[in-house]
Formats: structure tokens, C-alpha cells, sequence
């Protein structure tokens, strides 16, 4: 028996679609394989990233907690010049040298304290402690600070607590 001619097309279709077929499957399969390996590489990547900012965040928590081991070294002498001798302008300086050797530190960390005596009040830097009616500033001046304010570069860390001028009316404070 004899395929028909229209057999024999359909079977040449067919073995065509198969060979096309066979080569996608082995695209498909090579495309798997790639996103495979670079899905390795992505984790192994994202372990490693991990794995340095780890390294970077101990390595600068060592650098700061030596600081402050030196700030306590610093500490503990003038507590023991102070307990050795009764002169307190000798204890004073060296509590003085201790806060100045703290400043640098944070200073060359990229914190600074905020001024603001004098100036206008801004809620985004200072807490009001107290408004106190005045006629020799404009309201809203920042008049004393109770608490120093501080900001990490440029963020604020701690906003300063100040006391705050405002309008004088003359009602108050008569006496």
C-alpha cells in the first residue's frame, strides 16, 4: 500500500515539527540551565554582600568601642587624681581634657552639635522646654538651651531642649 501524497506531506510536517520541537526543548533546556547557574551566582553573591557588611559593621563597632575605652581610661585617671589630691582645679581640667578628647571623636565621626541660641526656633532641631514673654528678643527666638542637640551627618540625632522667646503682653508679670 502506497501513502497518499497527502500523507506523505503531513508525515514530512510532522518530522519537521519534531526536529523544531527537539530544538526548542534543547533551548528551553539550555536558557534553564543559565538561569539556573546565575540564580547560584545571585546567591552566593547575596551571601557574600551579607557577609561583608557584617565585617564592616563589627569592624566599625570595634573602632568605636575602642574609643570609648580610651574615654574610660581617660575617666578613671581623674577620678584617681581626684581621690589622690584636694585640689578640684586639677580634677576639673582633667574631666575638661576627657570631654574634649570625647568631641574630637565624635566630631571625626561626623557628629555635631547643633547651635541654636539666638536663633530662630525650628521643631525640626529643638523641644521646647519653656516660652518665656520677653520685649529684648523676637518671638520665637531660641533663648537658652537646657540640653545640647546633636546631628549625624546631617540628620538629626537629638533635637536640642531650649527655652523659647515669645510675645510680651502687658498683663504679665506685673508686680
Amino acid at each position: 500500500m502506497e501513502k497518499s501524497l497527502k500523507e506523505a506531506e503531513f508525515e514530512k510536517i510532522v518530522k519537521k515539527l519534531k526536529v523544531e520541537l527537539t530544538a526548542e526543548q534543547e533551548k528551553s533546556q539550555e536558557y534553564l540551565n543559565r538561569l539556573m547557574y546565575l540564580q547560584a551566582d545571585f546567591e552566593n553573591y547575596k551571601k557574600r554582600v551579607e557577609k561583608e557588611i557584617q565585617q564592616a559593621v563589627r569592624i566599625n563597632n570595634e573602632k568605636a568601642v575602642i574609643c570609648f575605652i580610651d574615654i574610660m581610661d581617660d575617666l578613671e585617671n581623674a577620678i584617681s587624681a581626684g581621690e589622690a589630691t584636694e585640689n578640684k582645679v586639677a580634677l576639673l581640667e582633667g574631666i575638661k581634657m576627657t570631654q574634649k578628647n570625647l568631641e574630637k571623636i565624635l566630631e571625626k565621626e561626623g557628629v555635631e552639635k547643633l547651635e541654636c541660641i539666638g536663633k530662630p526656633f525650628d521643631p525640626n532641631k529643638h523641644e521646647i522646654l519653656a516660652q518665656v514673654p520677653t520685649k529684648e528678643h523676637q518671638s520665637g527666638t531660641v533663648l537658652e538651651e537646657t540640653r545640647k542637640g546633636f546631628v549625624f551627618k546631617g540628620k538629626v540625632l537629638r533635637p536640642s531642649v531650649v527655652t523659647v522667646a515669645c510675645e510680651y503682653s502687658k498683663g504679665e508679670h506685673n508686680e
